[in-house]
């Protein structure tokens, strides 16, 4: 009875196995399928560029193309809560931002998705400066030449002064806010709809001072269309190796730059995430990207989706304190 038994269990034991063998054989290697890439911002920007970049970077290695969509709105939050609430595998990606994941969680007081616990870190991208411009002929009337000249001038005048921003709560925006209270000033802040029409009105004469990304004012630094007085990093920047830090300016504790990175929804396997962090990596690292990031200003190089979440959570904490101090919400 017992020898039969166990001969009974053994071809139970074998009956399962041969039954799970088909099963794991077609599993596909991964990625199978297409991956969609999303850019919760319009077409065209630094964000969208590199996306496309990356995702022809890595398509010969992955084996699958990376179709890049735009999906806009609220601030990035729609592209966002699009892939927090994706199926957690390896198939829907987002280019993640410093507003998607560190600013906007404090400005919106209902955001649909938690940016620690809803994504999963693949790799950082690039970290860009912020960089205080002026109309040249803006600063020349008001003989401004360098960040202490205009601090001065917004003591001697108060309330005469103004500064444009992309937007309400946006990075240029909440800069300002920091140098009104890091030095004592004050000046009318006047949101535009995005960072490329307060950049024409800086330059038409309409306001008189912004805090522009890095990568969009640099060429028109060059051609001496706008005025540079300080980046906003703790270091300076190599595509501005003369223009000085907010810090060595005189502003203390200024230490604000724009960053985007690559996310997946959160419960990703981690081999998955594994094998996109290799793969980024790897093209972040080509001639041809590195190119692309020193042309915008970046000297980021990749790190591990690790040191990634560890931004995530330092600029939480430090852009919580700004939005509070400047008193911005958004709906």
């Amino acid at each position: 009875m017992n020898r039969r038994r166990i001969v009974q269990a053994s071809c139970l034991v074998l009956a399962c196995a041969v039954a799970w063998l088909p099963a794991a054989a077609e599993q596909p290697a991964y990625p199978s399928r297409p991956i969609r890439f999303i850019v919760p911002y319009p077409p065209g920007g630094p964000l969208d560029v590199m996306a496309r970049t990356l995702a022809e970077k890595v398509r010969p290695t992955l084996g699958q193309a990376m179709i890049v969509e735009n999906k806009p709105g609220a601030g990035g939050n729609i592209g966002a809560d699009m892939v927090a609430k994706s199926a957690p595998d390896g198939y829907t990606l987002v280019m993640g931002a410093v507003a998607t994941h560190a600013i906007n969680p404090a400005l919106f007081p209902n955001i649909p998705y938690d940016p620690v616990k809803d994504f999963a870190p693949i790799v950082l991208v690039a970290s860009v400066p912020n960089v205080l411009v002026m109309n040249p002929a803006t600063a020349a009337k008001l003989h401004v030449e360098s960040v202490q000249d205009l601090v001065a001038y917004a003591k001697r005048n108060p309330g005469k002064l103004n500064m444009g921003s992309g937007g309400n709560g946006s990075a240029g925006h909440l800069a300002g806010e920091l140098l009104k209270a890091r030095a004592g000033v004050f000046a009318v802040h006047i949101p535009y709809p995005g960072a490329t029409p307060a950049q024409l009105a800086l330059m038409s004469g309409q306001t008189d001072f912004m805090f522009d990304n890095l990568a969009a004012a640099s060429p028109l630094i060059a051609s001496g269309k706008l005025k540079a007085l300080a980046v906003t990093t703790a270091t300076r920047s190599r595509l501005l190796p003369a223009v000085p830090t907010m810090a060595e300016a005189g502003v203390r504790e200024f230490d604000l730059g724009t960053w985007f990175g690559i996310f997946a929804p959160a419960r990703t396997p981690q081999d998955v995430i594994q094998k996109l962090h290799r793969e980024f990596a790897r093209a972040l690292t080509s001639p041809e990207v590195r190119q692309r990031l020193a042309s915008m200003g970046s000297d980021a190089a990749p790190g591990t989706p690790e040191s990634l979440a560890a931004l995530v959570q330092a600029d939480l904490r430090k852009y919580a304190e700004i939005v509070k101090a400047s008193g911005a919400k958004l709906n």
